[in-house]
């Protein structure tokens, strides 16, 4: 039985996603880098902050050191933290709250499992943070998905045990750290049938069998 949802925030709850293109594309120019599109914005999903900056960088011929790096990746998180200013509930994605409200009804705990650092003032500012019990991120974390570290993390948090958390991704490396965790899984999103979760739905949106998801 299913005793914690843990849902990965970008691209399953909320949409930030052309923000964070905005921002790397932004950082890119700045570099010289020209060749940074949309398609090298797709390997950047579900991965950390220094994840992301290696692809931008790939896109370049130049050389940097950590220090650089790390400089490089705090000043793109300082334009789409510039950029979050204006975000608010418009931006939950279809389905997100009311899966929440289902969720907390039928007193199931809720867990975030993010990467990115941001995620509390996100779940602020877009009216989800009373639908969340506990929140593991970029905040908590060293390695990026698809170790199963911040699943872990939340699952420790929320006092329950792997086995009976399942949780929420829509990239193939956030399903592959819940299998790691030993966790269920329900892949959603734009490449929802080709992640290999255990269960697969378009959306939050769509018609989902919770009684039976929550059974697993």
């Amino acid at each position: 039985m299913i005793k914690s949802v843990i849902f990965d925030l970008d691209g399953v709850l909320v949409s930030t996603d052309e923000l964070h293109y905005q921002a790397w594309k932004k950082l890119a120019a700045e570099l010289g880098i020209t060749g940074f599109n949309r398609e090298d914005n797709e390997k950047q999903r579900g991965v950390s902050r220094m994840a992301s900056l290696e692809v931008v960088l790939a896109k370049g011929d130049r050389q940097y050191t950590n220090e650089e790096k790390a400089a490089l990746a705090e000043k793109k998180n300082n334009y789409y933290k510039e950029m979050l200013k204006d975000l608010d509930e418009r931006a939950a994605l279809p389905g997100a709250a009311n899966t929440l409200k289902l969720l907390r009804e039928r007193g199931i705990l809720v867990g975030i499992g993010s990467a990115s650092k941001n995620t509390p003032v996100i779940l602020e500012k877009t009216g989800m943070l009373p639908y969340i019990d506990k929140v593991s991120c970029g905040l908590d974390t060293m390695k990026s998905k698809p170790d199963p570290e911040v699943f872990l993390i939340a699952a420790k948090k929320l006092g329950t045990p792997a086995g009976e958390c399942l949780v929420v991704e829509d990239s193939a490396a956030g399903i592959q750290a819940a299998k790691a965790g030993g966790m269920k899984s329900l892949g959603v999103g734009p490449y929802y049938n080709t992640l290999g979760a255990d269960v697969c739905a378009a959306s939050l949106a769509a018609e989902i069998d919770w009684d039976k998801l929550l059974a697993m």
